[in-house]
């Protein structure tokens, strides 16, 4: 077999290595990026307000989302403790159901802090449907 039959074409594999490398690259940076967006949520954490769990979470979602190592991690802690997982679980799918999700750990929170008489959200849920069924009965 000559050199030249069992030489592949240079064309070829050059474009699939630079596309394979910058795949692996951005792949880096967006996982630096959500590492960077998780520092800042912990930072932002002890201000007044809950900002500081949306931000991680959109930080460990990119991190998620584009690092092997860290997506197996995920899959063992989350078959040691599914319910609390959920939550991130919805919000990596496709289409994440943002609203339904943040009302969840809006509930979640205030059943955890909040003690029972003063828990605002269920009741305001409560009041919020007897007037939506309301409406529709008159219409």
């Amino acid at each position: 077999m000559s050199l030249a039959l069992s030489a592949q074409p240079h064309g070829r594999t050059a474009p699939r290595a630079h596309a394979r490398l910058s795949r692996r690259l951005l792949r880096l940076g967006l996982t630096a990026l959500g590492g960077l967006i998780v520092l800042a949520g912990v930072l932002i954490a002890p201000l007044p307000g809950p900002m500081g769990l949306p931000v991680a979470t959109v930080g460990l979602i990119l991190i998620l989302r584009n690092s092997y190592k860290a997506r197996r991690a995920f899959v063992r802690f989350q078959r040691a403790h599914p319910k609390t997982l959920r939550p991130v679980r919805r919000l990596l799918r496709r289409s994440p159901e943002v609203g339904p999700v943040f009302w969840q750990m809006t509930l979640r929170t205030e059943r955890l802090l909040v003690p029972r008489r003063y828990r605002v959200a269920i009741r305001g849920r409560r009041l919020f449907r007897r007037r939506r069924r309301s409406s529709t009965i008159v219409a």
